[in-house]
């Protein structure tokens, strides 16, 4: 199609907002040139020419005319018509098809620590769940434990040795690491070894007795696990593990050997050969030599029961890097084994942190760090002028820290390695979530003491300072913001579009006053800091941070 067959579409488009004829707006409208340095549109317009040829009395009067309805009709008017739908609910996400997703996330391994890794793992899969179930999607939330393994063997004879039943009950993973810490000092010893050993194979083959005391490690553990994640505002619908896949793993195998895949080393190690030119240059290893399986093995048949049970459209599986390799093969053999749905399948990967530790030490669980930011916070508040009295400052402390830990994780590219840093992170001014709760907080009030007006009763042609504009342009922005983070599963964009949101709105509540303004005016304000706020709430709330509305 020509180009100019294209203009014309755009400027009849155009016109019904403008209020101006088509003719008068084709020649306005160009194509943008190519850029080496990235794509930004392929037409742009060109008020100037649009008003070159009428008195400059008129044009000041399209152009005031442009603000009024572009506030009016597609921003102020649209966020406080949709609530917490505004953005997604926009024409860019009206071609992309509803989807079935398991997301699996989080996965710590029980009796070890809960490492930073996993804390990653936790707010990144929630985020990329929370903005799927957002867009209309169905989302199955899975977390996949670590709960078998040779490490259970060893366990099980720690807790007969040093093992103490209330202890279990009252403080399940903290005293389960202790006693597998423990228990590992004596690990070389063969005595141990043996009993480690014996105690796994009874696992395995079932014992009542074993398969009781294993079971109650994993049942209070999910239940503190379960306490743990209701302080993060993170919820799971299938408590899921690798123990569930024991007997189902032998099935794969047996498929494996059935499709010609499974080739045994001179070891007696099964592998599967995932060269181009099978010669072996590459292979994943499936099977010990006795015949057991892996953890690879245990994630094939997991892969494929998912699939069977949820007939899900995709699988998504939020992990470190470190496991980039591990997923590789996953997808690839399942594709050998003619899965074909193995191509929707995706790894999220995420980099490393360093330097998070406690006043305490190194972290070691989940809790060390919320009950670290909580009462760094708490002291923070305590010391700050501002500090309004607060009905829970407990909870608000946890919320706000919360906020500040996320926005200092989601900043840059998941993929990407960070130093972590409590002073950075706890900031009030700054690129902080302290800052976009004190924002929240800020906007809430407002609204609280000025009531919430009306958008009939609002006239937004009061809305010309340039500050006034500067939010409103901000806030068309957001469906753009929200469907390239769709497309790329960075919280990144929304972060960034929040910060700058929060500042935008900071200025204009300097710049334009409420109080003192006459009627119209002040009514006028209110509705566009009320807007700035709710767009602020249904970001931080997709990002898995709970607003505060006092600090």
């Amino acid at each position: 199609m020509a180009a100019c067959c294209f203009r014309r579409s755009i400027a009849s488009q155009l016109s019904k907002v403008l209020d101006l004829p088509p003719e008068n707006l084709i020649k306005s409208i160009s194509a943008v040139p190519v850029s080496k340095k990235r794509h930004v549109a392929d037409f742009q317009l060109s008020i100037a020419s649009v008003t070159e040829d009428s008195s400059s009395e008129s044009s000041a009067q399209d152009l005031h005319l442009q603000a009024q309805k572009l506030a009016e009709r597609t921003v102020l008017q649209q966020v406080l018509k949709d609530g917490s739908e505004y953005g997604v609910k926009s024409e860019l996400f009206c071609t992309v098809p509803r989807q079935k997703v398991v997301i699996e996330f989080s996965s710590p391994n029980i009796a070890k620590k809960f490492h930073i890794g996993h804390l990653r793992s936790t707010i990144i899969g929630n985020f990329i769940a929370n903005l799927k179930v957002a867009l209309g999607h169905e989302v199955i939330r899975m977390n996949y434990l670590g709960d078998w393994g040779m490490q259970f063997g060893l366990l099980g004879v720690g807790f007969q040795c040093f093992g103490n039943k209330e202890k279990l009950k009252s403080s399940p993973l903290q005293h389960l690491f202790e006693v597998y810490v423990q228990i590992n000092k004596e690990a070389d010893d063969e005595n141990v070894k043996k009993l480690a050993k014996d105690f796994f194979r009874k696992l395995e083959e079932h014992d009542e007795q074993t398969l009781s005391l294993w079971k109650q490690f994993r049942d209070f553990s999910i239940e503190e696990y379960i306490r743990i994640y209701k302080r993060l505002g993170v919820h799971f619908d299938e408590y899921s593990g690798e123990s569930f896949y024991q007997q189902k793993s032998q099935e794969v195998l047996k498929m494996l050997e059935d499709k010609g895949l499974l080739q045994k080393t001179v070891k007696g190690t099964g592998v599967v050969d995932l060269s181009e030119k099978k010669d072996l240059s590459l292979f994943s290893t499936v099977m010990r030599s006795d015949g057991t399986s892996l953890y690879i093995t245990r994630d094939l048949a997991a892969a494929i029961d998912r699939m069977n049970k949820h007939s899900c459209d995709t699988m998504i599986y939020v992990t470190d890097k470190s496991q980039s390799s591990h997923f590789q093969h996953l997808f690839q053999i399942l594709k050998l084994m003619g899965y074909d749905w193995a191509e929707r399948c995706q790894h999220v990967s995420f980099g490393l942190v360093q330097g998070m530790k406690t006043r305490r030490g190194e972290v070691v669980f989940l809790e060390d760090v919320l009950n670290e930011v909580r009462s760094r916070m708490l002291q923070n508040m305590a010391s700050a002028k501002t500090t309004k009295e607060i009905e829970d400052p407990i909870e608000t402390a946890e919320k706000v820290g919360l906020a500040a830990l996320i926005i200092q994780d989601f900043r840059g590219l998941l993929s990407s390695d960070y130093q972590f840093s409590w002073d950075r992170a706890l900031q009030s001014r700054g690129d902080t979530g302290v800052f976009l709760q004190y924002t929240h907080a800020r906007l809430h009030s407002l609204e609280q003491m000025h009531g919430n007006e009306q958008l009939t009763d609002v006239n937004v042609a009061c809305l010309q300072e340039p500050d006034a504009i500067s939010v409103l342009q901000h806030l068309l922005r957001y469906d753009e913001v929200l469907y390239q983070s769709s497309q790329d599963l960075q919280p990144k964009h929304i972060v960034s579009y929040l910060l700058t949101l929060s500042h935008l709105a900071a200025v204009a509540h300097k710049t334009l006053p409420v109080k003192g303004s006459a009627p119209e005016v002040a009514q006028a304000r209110c509705c566009l800091f009320q807007a700035a706020r709710s767009v602020l709430a249904n970001g931080m709330k997709l990002l898995g941070i709970t607003p505060v509305t006092q600090m």
